[in-house]
């Protein structure tokens, strides 16, 4: 049961801010300037014919 309440103190404090910033620099990443052909080319490549 100690190791349960460790991951949980763990997670609960410093899970939270590592997901926090996954999100952050995910949505920075996509938003970022230039992306936008980037993004354009990988939407189109399933109707690309080969």
């Amino acid at each position: 049961m100690e190791t349960y309440t460790a991951m949980r103190h763990f997670s609960d404090s410093w899970g939270l801010l590592a997901m926090a910033a996954f999100f952050v620099g995910a949505v920075m990443l996509t938003l970022r300037p230039g992306s936008k052909q980037t993004a354009k080319d990988a939407a189109d490549i399933p109707l690309k014919d080969d």
